[in-house]
């Protein structure tokens, strides 16, 4: 067995995935409330290898306990999502404000790992990921950000609220062409970013970083009696899946695993050709 292999099979049992199907789950108590997870990845039917890499575990810092939960959906390669599953988190809590202005640390977490990486592009190649974080904090206070079109949709007393932004490149035109760079959708059927890239805010891709952004959307929301579960998933799931339909698929599924799976395999028989990742995360 390789170095790599090894260190990917210690990265799955922490509760990190990515391969051409992956799964895991895990479990805890959060002042009293029993918090669980589980997410699922599946390779799309594309001749590059798994882009889509996932962080879903729990951790003890500074006097609280954390549950951390990611979606990195990669483009031209797989090293900058595989480089944001390793480096992210620890990076907004290394933040010195991070308990006390969170929205701030993850802002600045995400300024300074996209820098990180584009001085390691020629490493980490020309490609970039989407990116949407979900921090859970002593069970009560939930912290999501986003770059891209990776989305976060809590459901509330079954009804779906998307907490994260798609940042389509239609809708962030004027900024796009205030730097310097243009929308089109040539070549291809969707906008894109200078005709190459279909979001308008990404890590990493150091030829479009000029027109293109990495600051994230931060939003905080209270974890009530009524809040049931949460999903982050790739758009490999939103492009064939409202996301009330996402909400209503799994709402009886008790198991955040199995809901993970069933979402995946759903976007399959819906005709989803990119890669899929789903986390579920059960507040009840």
């Amino acid at each position: 067995m390789t170095g790599r292999e090894i260190l990917h099979k210690m990265k799955v049992k922490a509760g990190f995935g990515s391969s051409t199907s992956n799964t895991g789950k895990g479990k805890t108590k959060m002042y009293g409330k029993r918090i669980s997870h589980g997410y699922h990845l599946v390779k799309g039917q594309t001749f590059h290898p798994m882009e889509d890499y996932v962080v879903a575990q729990f951790k003890h810092a500074r006097d609280s306990e954390l549950g951390l939960f990611a979606i990195f959906d990669g483009h031209l390669g797989h090293d900058v999502p595989d480089y944001l599953q390793s480096h992210l988190f620890d990076t907004i809590l290394k933040q010195p404000n991070f308990l006390t202005d969170t929205d701030g640390a993850i802002r600045k977490a995400y300024e300074i790992t996209d820098s990180m990486i584009l001085n390691k592009a020629n490493k980490l190649g020309k490609g970039g990921s989407t990116a949407v974080t979900a921090i859970l904090i002593d069970g009560l206070k939930l912290v999501v950000a986003n770059v891209g079109d990776s989305r976060a949709v809590l459901c509330k007393d079954g009804l779906a609220k998307q907490l994260s932004v798609d940042h389509e490149p239609n809708k962030e035109r004027k900024c796009i062409e205030m730097k310097g760079g243009f929308v089109s959708n040539l070549p291809g059927d969707v906008p894109r970013v200078d005709g190459q890239l279909a979001v308008a805010r990404a890590f990493g891709d150091r030829s479009l970083k000029v027109h293109l952004s990495s600051v994230p959307d931060v939003k905080d929301v209270i974890i009530d009696d009524k809040t049931e579960f949460l999903v982050l998933a790739s758009d490999g799931l939103w492009k064939v899946m409202s996301n009330q339909e996402v909400v209503d698929a799994i709402r009886d599924i008790e198991e955040p695993q199995v809901a993970a799976k069933h979402l995946t395999e759903e976007a399959l028989k819906r005709k989803s050709k990119d890669d899929i990742s789903c986390i579920v995360v059960k507040f009840q």
